[in-house]
Parts: structure tokens; C-alpha cells; sequence
């Protein structure tokens, strides 16, 4: 009786923890799309699509988007291992503040920008390397 007992406990603990994890699973993926990043996707499916054909294009939509879920499952992950449920709590609550909100906005033009300042530098610094080779 107890044996049966203590797995009954360690089902119970063992759906109990995975459907916490699904809830956290969940709370990160809206978090994810809350930065602007769903946009983003979005975006890049209907720009990669400018190559698809009229006719295919509604097909290639909706296959396209099909592969969105996986993703934010294997993002939602990366942030799972660096933010504690609570934290994701706190971003979303900030991403749901008019200042997150803008924030999200501008967040990929300004990373892009970032990006082009970054490059630019590295070349700086890689030909100061080059003076004293």
C-alpha cells in the first residue's frame, strides 16, 4: 500500500511540476513576442515571401507561420535558463508599460543600427591591429 501510495505522490508531483513548467513556457513565449521579436518573424516570412509565387503565396503563409511555435519553444528555453518565472513575470509586466511598449517599437532598428556602429568599429580597431603587425 505505501509503495502504491508514493508513486501516486510522485505522479501527482512529477504532472504538477510539468504543467508549472508548460505555464512558464507559455509566460516566456508571451514575453518573446511582447519585445517586438513576434513582429519581426512575421516580417521576415512576409519578406522572404516576396519570392514566392501569387498562387503559392497563402500556402507558403501558413506552412511559414506553422514553424513559428517551434521556435519560440527553443527561444523560450534559452530564456527559461536565464530568468526565474518571476522575472519573465516582471518583463512582461514592463512590456505591457507605454514606455515597454516603445521599447519593443524600436528595439530592432535600433539593435540594427548597434550592429552597423559595432562593424564599423571592429574594422577601426582591426586596422589600428594591422599598424602594428
Amino acid at each position: 500500500m505505501k509503495k502504491y501510495l508514493f508513486v501516486a505522490m510522485f505522479v501527482t508531483a512529477f504532472a504538477t511540476q510539468a504543467q508549472d513548467n508548460a505555464e512558464f513556457q507559455n509566460e516566456t513565449i508571451e514575453f518573446i513576442k511582447l519585445t517586438g521579436a513576434g513582429a519581426a518573424f512575421e516580417n521576415a516570412i512576409a519578406q522572404i515571401g516576396t519570392m514566392v509565387s501569387a498562387e503559392n503565396k497563402e500556402a507558403y503563409t501558413k506552412e511559414a507561420s506553422g514553424t513559428l511555435e517551434g521556435l519560440y519553444t527553443k527561444m523560450a528555453e534559452l530564456y527559461m535558463a536565464e530568468f526565474t518565472r518571476d522575472e519573465v513575470k516582471k518583463l512582461i509586466a514592463f512590456y505591457n508599460t507605454d514606455l515597454g511598449k516603445k521599447l519593443a517599437e524600436k528595439q530592432l532598428g535600433l539593435t540594427q543600427k548597434a550592429m552597423a556602429y559595432g562593424q564599423t568599429w571592429g574594422m577601426e580597431v582591426q586596422g589600428i591591429a594591422q599598424k602594428y603587425n
